[in-house]
């Protein structure tokens, strides 16, 4: 339970050279909302839309959207007070050394790759059927049938390279793709909007009925089983299943705080990161929800491809292509976002002495933990590849929430043990909001079925087999 003297990590993340290896700061706000948006806005509004307001919500997802915002904000609060205090790289993992212990901390690293590998595995492979569904690819490499999924390999190799070459040429091509996706978001609100008709609003909230019925029950969410719950679709508690599950379309936007090392005025500008992401995202989810159930009855929603589908039934089918490129660019941008928030975490780990030091050494030109990319980019790249994820989907979400409880008790821990600490900015109504948050985080994590909890305490169990045979003793502040 040792931890890490707050004034070594604030050294480490300084601009003077007594810190250790460093990363180069190039990044201001529009680069840390490029890369916050560009994880954020992905499969989420392409797909959890659709699936929300047909299976659970009807047209009331927009009020689930809604919630699912608020409760982002609840924790993008507690970062962006940690992260404009400690403008380090690693996020949680390093808010979590310097207030609870070494154990903690180790178990969010570790759980963060879990997150952000994975996340780009899942999205790689979705990436690569959009590609060939856009482009008339064979399925036999490009689909989920394949035994080596060709596309999403070859798109891990390419934005590995790029992310391993620097921090800049990697904002660059997220901010191109951000503005792509996001222009074409804003052209399905707008040529939406002359399409949606009050009668595909009404009833607003549908009537409450049983749902889920025959589900095993490791399938079933793990509150359900603990609690005897039924299952239930639609009205308020459809509206508040369908908050839990697209609360997920939100996760991401903490890979910005991972950039702090890299942000030339973090004190300022990464509170202004975190929350325009937010901002940005939250409103497009929610106009783009609206138009989505207002164009098509919620019952004819097509849960693969909500948005494409909602034009061809007004018969304006030629706005599937503008969508698709969308698609492409959004899970993009999140493959990218992802590789170079995973290099940042395994350079901090290593820089406190619980990897080995080759995964934190800094390109002497690039500026970027080039060794740690290079390994992570093969290793999604094997992932994506060879193995159909979309069962292991839900470990990208209890992974985020699990983070976002351990950052939000660090909040008032490190207010009681470091009250002299500058704050730029300090989130409001402390203990409260970040209790809130964690509360908020916890209920979420009990929506996601029992055998993604099993799974993963399995990858908890591998991690503390690895801090035990090689972190724990080779410990930095040992």
């Amino acid at each position: 339970m040792r931890t890490k003297p707050i004034e070594d990590v604030v050294a480490q993340g300084g601009d003077d050279e007594g810190g250790g290896p460093r990363l180069r700061r190039r990044l201001g706000p529009l680069d840390l909302m490029g890369f916050g948006i560009g994880i954020v806005i992905g499969t989420g509004i392409f797909t959890l839309t659709g699936i929300e307001a047909r299976d659970h919500a009807g047209p009331a997802v927009i009020v689930s959207f809604v919630l699912a915002g608020v409760a982002s904000l609840l924790a993008a609060l507690c970062y962006a007070e940690l992260a404009s205090s400690v403008p380090t790289a690693g996020s949680a993992y390093t808010y979590a050394y310097a207030t609870m212990g070494e154990i903690i901390a180790w178990i969010i690293g570790w759980d963060l790759v879990l997150e952000f590998a994975l996340g780009a595995a899942v999205v790689a492979r979705g990436w690569s059927g959009y590609l060939a569904e856009l482009l008339h690819l064979p399925g036999s490499m490009f689909g989920e049938s394949s035994t080596v999924n060709l596309g999403a390999v070859l798109i891990t190799l390419v934005l590995g390279g790029v992310a391993t070459v620097g921090i800049r040429q990697s904002s660059r091509v997220t901010n191109v793709l951000v503005v792509v996706k996001v222009a074409i978001c804003v052209f399905v609100v707008v040529a939406g909007a002359f399409f949606v008709t009050a009668a595909n609003l009404t009833p607003f909230v549908p009537p409450a009925r049983p749902a889920g019925e025959g589900e095993s029950g490791l399938t079933r969410p793990l509150s359900q089983v603990l609690f005897g719950l039924e299952p239930s679709a639609f009205g308020i508690a459809g509206v508040l299943t369908a908050a839990a599950v697209v609360f997920f379309a939100y996760t991401g936007f903490e890979a910005v705080a991972n950039l702090g090392e890299e942000t030339r005025r973090p004190k300022r500008d990464l509170p202004l990161g975190l929350f325009g992401t937010l901002a940005i995202s939250a409103l497009l989810y929610v106009l783009v929800s609206f138009v989505i159930v207002g164009m098509v009855d919620y019952r004819q929603i097509d849960p693969g491809a909500p948005i494409a589908s909602a034009f061809s039934s007004v018969g304006a089918g030629w706005a599937s292509a503008l969508v698709s490129i969308a698609a492409v660019a959004g899970l993009t941008s999140v493959i990218l976002v992802d590789i170079v928030a995973i290099g940042r975490i395994g350079f901090a780990m290593s820089r406190d002495g619980l990897l080995p030091p080759a995964a934190g050494a800094v390109h002497p030109r690039w500026g970027t933990p080039y060794r740690t990319t290079v390994v992570v980019t093969v290793g999604v790249a094997l992932l994506a590849g060879f193995v159909p994820l979309s069962s292991l989907a839900n470990l990208v979400s209890i992974g985020t929430l699990f983070a976002f409880v351990i950052v939000s008790a660090a909040v008032p821990i490190l207010r009681r043990t470091k009250p002299g600490l500058e704050r730029p900015f300090r989130a409001p109504f402390s203990p409260v909001v970040p209790v809130l948050s964690a509360l908020a985080c916890l209920y979420l994590m009990t929506n996601l079925s029992v055998e993604t909890w099993l799974r993963f305490l399995a990858w908890m169990v591998l991690g503390l087999v690895v801090y035990v045979g090689y972190g724990r003793r080779r410990s930095h502040v040992r």
